[in-house]
C-alpha cells in the first residue's frame, strides 16, 4: 500500500499535530466513521465537514471495530485501502484508525473544535456529541444525500446478482 504517512497518523502524532493548530488557532474539525466503499455522499459530506475549519481528521474504524459493529461480511475494503482512498482526497488533512466502536476517546483526546456527523444520526444517538459539548466544541449534523449509503450500494450489487458473490 502507498498510503501517504503525512495524513494517517498515530492518536499520539495526531495529538502533537493538534497542539501545533492550537498554537497557530486554527480550527479542527473531526467526524468518524467506516468509510467502505467510498461514495459520492461521503465525498460531499466529507467536502462540507471541511468547510466548517481549517483541518480536517477522520477518525476510521479498523477492520475489528467495523465487524464488532456490522458483522463479519464487512468491512468490504481493508482499514489500509479505505485510509489510501480517503487520503487522497486534498480536503482530508489527517486519518486515524481506531479500534473502538466509537470514537468518544478520540474526541476526548484531540477536543476538535467541530464535531460533525451525518445526517443519519441524532445528537441523542452519538456519545462523541456529549464530550464534545462538555469542552465546548461544536457539534454539527450534516445532511445526507438520500440513497447514498454503503450499504444500499451493496444490496444493489448483490441483487443484480442474484444476491450471490460475483
Amino acid at each position: 500500500m502507498m498510503i501517504d504517512k503525512g495524513k494517517v497518523l498515530s492518536l499520539d502524532d495526531m495529538s502533537d499535530r493538534r497542539t501545533e493548530l492550537r498554537r497557530a488557532k486554527k480550527a479542527l474539525v473531526f467526524t468518524n466513521g467506516c468509510f467502505d466503499l467510498l461514495h459520492l455522499g461521503h465525498v460531499r459530506y466529507l467536502r462540507q465537514a471541511r468547510e466548517l475549519g481549517d483541518a480536517l481528521v477522520i477518525g476510521l474504524n479498523s477492520d475489528a471495530s467495523i465487524r464488532k459493529i456490522k458483522g463479519g461480511d464487512r468491512p468490504i475494503l481493508s482499514q489500509e485501502e479505505r485510509a489510501e482512498i480517503l487520503a487522497a482526497l486534498g480536503f482530508v488533512d489527517h486519518i486515524v484508525i481506531f479500534d473502538e466502536p466509537t470514537a468518544e476517546r478520540l474526541v476526548a483526546i484531540l477536543e476538535p473544535d467541530v464535531y460533525v456527523k451525518g445526517g443519519d444520526y441524532t445528537l441523542d444517538e452519538l456519545p462523541e456529541a456529549k464530550i464534545a459539548e462538555s469542552y465546548g466544541g461544536k457539534v454539527t449534523i450534516l445532511p445526507l444525500i438520500p440513497g447514498h449509503s454503503t450499504t444500499r450500494i451493496i444490496e444493489r450489487i448483490l441483487s443484480s446478482y442474484g444476491g450471490k458473490q460475483a
